[in-house]
């Protein structure tokens, strides 16, 4: 099982060094996080903490993960980087193709593309994408950023989208993996029609392996059950040896963490602090 930090509500200024250090105690990704913006009043509850609320305010900082993954893929040389997850609903899917194929390129195809649909009405209506019928909408727009990351010249008459033959260059050497997020029975679905993984929010142990279950059903219905699969979980309450092994054995292949918080640091501590965190999660479970 890989380990892959998350780095989610981290002041800006620190994503660089993190990077650098995750990759030195060989951790195996960073996870990015997406928020556009926070909106006073949402018309939704949050859907993954219990009393639907928000775990952030309008002053945690948040950072574009496509640009973060160019920033910090410069300074690093083999550490992978993933949106944990992009919420395509409210995006344009060709604006995507070219960012996710240029990061993917400056990176040396170190990027992984996990997304999802998001939940809050006024990130789509604000961006000037509808709402309604927002599944089948992004289940467009994955379709046109695979095709247009294979390359060469591509065309696309959907329901929603729609365009004559045009090419993206260059395409990124490697395919771009794509990890889709959700809990509902519609993401599973989608996670296993189409995706190299499946991503999980925070959940518990019990309820990761019920998930897995499901998925394991639909791939083989989907006749995928032979194809790679990543599961990359935030497990909620397994930790340390035992409960590593716990989730290896059960099928997880990717723990995301954030070691400084298993030390009491908060999201805004120190760098030095969140980097001596890491390295001892690295001696503990890494090394």
């Amino acid at each position: 099982m890989k380990f892959t930090v998350g780095i989610a509500m981290s002041p800006l200024d620190q994503l660089t060094a993190l990077a650098q250090t995750a990759e030195e105690c060989g951790f195996a990704n960073i996870a990015l996080p997406d928020s556009l913006f926070f909106m006073e009043t949402a018309a939704a509850d949050y859907p993954y903490t219990p009393d639907g609320s928000r775990m952030w305010n309008a002053e945690t900082p948040w950072v574009d993960p496509l640009i973060a993954a160019a920033a910090m893929g410069a300074v690093t040389s083999t550490i992978g980087f993933y949106t944990n997850v992009l919420k395509l609903g409210s995006r344009n899917p060709l604006l995507l193709a070219r960012q996710v194929g240029s990061v993917a390129n400056l990176t040396g195809n170190r990027f992984g593309f996990g997304v999802g649909i998001g939940w809050a009405p006024e990130e789509f209506e604000w961006c000037g994408a509808p709402y309604k019928k927002r599944g089948a909408r992004v289940d467009e727009m994955i379709e046109i950023i695979k095709l247009v990351l294979d390359g060469g010249m591509v065309e696309y008459h959907g329901e929603f989208f729609d365009f004559d033959r045009l090419q993206m260059s260059p395409a990124p050497s490697k395919p771009v993996p794509f990890y889709v997020g959700g809990h509902t029975e519609v993401a599973l679905k989608r996670a296993a029609r189409i995706g190299d993984g499946w991503t999980s929010a925070m959940m518990k142990f019990d309820d990761l392996v019920s998930t897995m279950a499901r998925l394991d059903e639909l791939r083989a219905e989907y006749g995928r059950s032979d194809l790679p699969f990543e599961i990359q979980a935030v497990c909620i309450d397994r930790f340390g040896k035992d409960g590593y092994a716990e989730m290896a054995e059960a099928g997880i292949t990717d723990s995301i963490v954030i070691p400084w918080i298993f030390d009491g640091l908060g999201f805004d501590a120190p760098v030095e602090a969140k980097q001596d965190s890491m390295r001892k999660f690295a001696d503990s479970y890494l090394n």
